[in-house]
């Protein structure tokens, strides 16, 4: 191209263009967004920016990606519906790298997730001694196989020819690749000295007169009304073991099987978490889980676990801490493998680099927290060869120490760099500041959002009069004097993951900031050692057990006392009031859109023609209080219906009470009927704390309360925690933010590094002794936090 002349059509396509957003609660939001640059997206909790950012840009980039494959294959899709949007222009491939925790699976580890397991196992397959056949021959995985048939060759005549066909796989045969065992305590199981039509049995789902009951006292291999205690060895054995046996019960065919099989299909196949809470409070009672004897827990045949490279197996690399591991490979030499060595020492260098150097490859990926599946995932993305890519980032610092958001730093610019388009939705002022771009969304939560406040670069924004604006360069100050201790919790030796022998003695009656790098140790030891039970009130950030029909409304209790008062006003049931029951609109059965499945093309959601959204029948909608009806009522925030309860008609302490706790932890801007699969982790965990608030629990103990808070909504947490504390709680937060540990009364510090570098107490004491003291790496950035 010759000089000055015209920009070819191609390259003038430099922004992504929003127009019109209505996603939520935006306000036809209209923004243009670089592209090849980092984009940061700011604002209070609820603001919108996840709104704009992964319910506009990223679900439409998908949407767009989804259509182009055929329709077959987008019937095993997710749903994606068009964004409530005028315009978008000039989109990208979007690859998005959230913090939804990755899948509980007993099988899936942090190898599994990532590519470094099968780069291991191809090793192995290569140099390891004894030889033992191709890389599943190292996966726990795969089951060794072997099966023999005839097939017919046609060799001018045509012959039967037997074939025999095996596979060597990895998994150990006794605990088919889980690595644990469950012994069933039967006492859970019956009651001996009862018979069977006395109902012996008390499984959930297992009552006399229920479809399981009848079976057994039907099935005819032993008899009904004897005590079990009295059954032969024959008897127990058809009951508890009997092998899958064809029977007929009451005219109707069907098929027999003992009780611990059927146990071990119908609740232990399952993970634990997703069982109804009867079946998953049976389960933990009468089921016991211990490491499998065969293979030690490695999940891995003999075979792998014996087969080794320089005295090394598989397992043994596998429960390496990462940072080790990195170095063994380094130290192995075979130029036969020599690409392979690369490619697996580049995957494990980025684990390192990324901050988690002090994971295994054999940490189960369901353990890991949000922040460390989000960083997992990044490191798919960080060889990826893909350039012109849309990288979207949920809060890519939660877990990480202020030492750590260095690095992410580092990574979100290493992406960019290459060419990529990366959007951060962000709240730490360390990632703000490296932004090419900024966007700030308010200026309220809620319905008080929605809207560009700030478009421009870093510097403008800390000249503009934003809430982010102003808030940017906030420094907390230490406090001036701290509380004294009332008593003290003892720990003892304790050893949970990397801790070696910790004693501590943890204050009472003060809040606590229990502090370190990520892997450092911290939450094994609180959640390891501060005993559950009577007094202790944990709150993390799990996920809310609760389908799309559970809302803040249900999960907090709130809805009992408003249906109650809505019935009472109008002289009718409660029942008619929950759109679980009878209330429900009988076209989409309360759950306000109708889902239309379209056989192989990818199924819709569509809103109910009949209530409108609704989720009520009519007939209810008529009913009021205070001059609301009840779909009125659920489409509240918080804050709103605060008020509404507070006085007049309406007046409900119950209901008020609950809705000031919600709006303390900082939730004023939810609705009352909004989905609770809609929450982040971080309003996930202010919702718990706000059902918690009324518990009698004596010690609070929460993990990074702070995630997802603007730093204005800061301060608004620390006073809750203050007044949790007069109120003569004591409060043990895990946290990095750097406001919360200069306004703690005590600090414990775990170190010095992550992983078995880490596990160790480094320091106990003030805010001031710790900056101080100045050792530590807490202490450093605290100093430079507070400025002194």
């Amino acid at each position: 191209m010759t000089k000055g002349a015209d920009v070819h059509a191609a390259d003038s396509h430099e922004m992504i263009r929003v127009h019109g957003a209505r996603v939520n609660n935006l306000k036809d939001v209209s923004v243009e967004i670089p592209k090849r640059r980092l984009t940061v997206f700011t604002g209070v909790s609820g603001s919108g920016k996840s709104s704009l950012v992964f319910g506009t840009i990223a679900a439409e980039s998908q949407r767009l990606i989804n259509e182009t494959y055929s329709a077959f294959v987008q019937g095993f899709m997710p749903t994606l519906a068009r964004p409530e949007v005028d315009v978008l222009d000039g989109l990208t491939t979007a690859i998005i790298v959230d913090q939804q925790r990755l899948g509980a699976d007993p099988r899936s580890t942090v190898g599994t997730a990532t590519d470094a397991n099968a780069m291991l196992r191809i090793l192995f397959s290569r140099l390891a001694a004894p030889h033992l056949g191709p890389p599943s021959a190292y996966a726990f995985n795969v089951a060794s196989v072997q099966a023999s048939g005839a097939i017919k060759v046609d060799k001018g005549a045509r012959r039967a020819e037997k074939v025999t066909f095996s596979r060597t796989g990895g998994m150990c045969p006794r605990c088919e690749g889980r690595g644990a065992v469950t012994d069933i305590d039967l006492t859970q199981l019956y009651d001996d000295t009862k018979s069977l039509r006395e109902g012996a049995l008390t499984i959930p789902g297992y009552s006399v007169d229920g479809w399981y009951g009848r079976i057994y006292t039907g099935c005819g291999f032993f008899d009904p009304d004897k005590p079990i205690a009295k059954f032969t060895k024959r008897e127990l054995h058809d009951l508890l073991h009997k092998e899958p046996t064809k029977i007929k019960v009451e005219g109707v065919n069907l098929t027999y099987e003992g009780l611990i099989p059927k146990i071990q299909k119908s609740f232990l196949a399952k993970d634990v978490d997703s069982l109804q809470p009867h079946v998953r409070a049976f389960v933990e009672r009468a089921v016991t889980f211990t490491v499998c004897p065969d293979c030690a827990g490695t999940r891995l045949s003999e075979g792998a676990r014996t087969s080794t490279i320089d005295g090394v197996s598989i397992a043994d690399a596998c429960a390496m801490q990462i940072t080790d591991l990195a170095e063994w490979v380094r130290g192995l030499d075979d130029p036969s493998v020599a690409p392979l060595l690369t490619a697996l020492g580049h995957s494990l260098d980025s684990f390192v680099e990324i901050g988690l150097g002090y994971l295994s490859l054999d940490r189960p990926s369901g353990t890991l927290s949000g922040g460390e599946a989000q960083r997992v995932k990044m490191i798919r993305h960080l060889g990826s060869s893909l350039t012109d890519v849309t990288y979207v980032f949920d809060e890519p610092t939660t877990g990480l120490h202020p030492h750590d958001i260095q690095r992410m730093n580092g990574l979100l610019l290493r992406l960019r760099d290459k060419g990529n388009t990366v959007l951060v939705v962000e709240h730490k002022p360390e990632t703000i500041a490296i932004a090419d771009h900024v966007v700030d969304l308010g200026p309220g939560a809620g319905t008080g959002g929605g809207a560009v406040c700030f478009e421009g670069t870093v510097e403008g924004m800390r000249a503009s009069d934003t809430v982010t604006g102003r808030h940017l360069d906030d420094r907390a100050s230490l406090k001036k004097s701290v509380r004294k201790a009332t008593g003290a919790l003892q720990i003892r030796g304790a050893d949970t993951n990397n801790l070696r022998g910790v004693d501590v003695d943890i204050p009472l009656g003060v809040l606590v900031a229990v502090t370190g790098v990520a892997g450092s140790g911290k939450s094994s030891l609180v959640h390891g050692s501060v005993p559950e039970g009577e007094g202790v009130v944990s709150v993390d950030q799990g996920a809310i057990r609760g389908s799309r029909r559970s809302n803040p409304a249900t999960y907090t209790g709130l809805l009992d006392p408003i249906r109650k008062a809505f019935a009472k006003a109008n002289g009718v049931k409660p029942a008619l009031f929950s759109a679980n029951s009878e209330g429900a609109c009988p076209t989409c059965n309360g759950v306000g859109v109708v889902y239309t499945d379209l056989a192989m093309m990818a199924g819709v959601a569509t809103t109910c023609e009949e209530c409108e959204g609704r989720r009520f029948q009519a007939a209810v909608l008529e009913y009021r209080l205070g001059g609301r009806d009840i779909s009125e009522v659920l489409a509240m925030p918080v804050s709103e219906a605060e008020a509404f309860f507070a006085e007049g008609d309406a007046r409900l302490p119950a209901a008020h009470r609950i809705l000031t706790r919600l709006s303390d932890v900082g939730l004023g801007y939810l609705t009352l009927g909004q989905p609770l699969t809609t929450l982040s982790g971080g309003e996930r965990q202010r919702l718990k704390l706000a059902t918690h608030m009324g518990d009698k629990g004596g010690i609070y103990v929460l993990d990074e309360p702070t995630a997802g808070l603007h730093l204005a909504d800061v301060e608004q947490l620390l006073g809750l925690l203050d007044r949790l504390v007069d109120s003569g709680k004591s409060v043990i937060v895990v946290e990095h933010h750097q406001a919360v540990m200069a306004h703690a009364d005590w600090i414990i510090d775990l170190g010095p590094g992550a992983g078995h570098d880490g596990g160790q107490v480094v320091f106990e004491g003030t805010p001031a002794d710790l900056i101080a003291d100045g050792s530590t790496l807490t202490g450093r950035h605290l100093g430079e936090y507070v400025g002194e």
